[in-house]
């Protein structure tokens, strides 16, 4: 019987697009310091990610791209999903990263400033 493992690959690369922000100019790509959770990221995520019931019966695995800010308070806003999977793992991923808690905030010249941060979320079923 098949049961499920939820691997989370938390992969810290930025993923974003090389040219700056034309619609927001005060979202940031490039940083001095990049923002960071100050708590295990990849143990949230296993912890609070579930595995859709739809991805898993029909054996849908793969990568979902989640694109958000991470604030200058270090609060996680404009959650959209980039790169999808469907099944219910699309909505399951910004759930998850929506309802992370505040992150350590990005710095650019020695002020908190807001940047824009792309983290992939693994679904993958395995068999034990």
């Amino acid at each position: 019987m098949k049961q499920f493992l939820l691997l989370v690959c938390v992969l810290f690369s930025i993923n974003v697009y090389a040219q700056d922000n034309k619609k927001d100019p005060d979202i940031f790509t490039k940083v001095d310091v990049m923002p960071k959770a100050d708590y295990d990221l990849t143990q949230y995520l296993d912890l609070n990610l579930k595995y859709p019931d739809s991805a898993r019966n029909h054996d849908i695995e793969g990568r979902v791209l989640i694109k958000f800010v991470v604030n200058e308070d270090g609060r996680i806003s404009n959650c959209t999903v980039i790169k999808g999977i469907g099944a219910g793992c699309d909505q399951e991923a910004l759930r998850v990263v929506k309802s992370m808690p505040k992150w350590d905030p990005g710095e650019k010249d020695g002020r908190q400033v807001k940047v824009y941060f792309t983290l992939p979320v693994v679904f993958k079923l395995t068999d034990y």
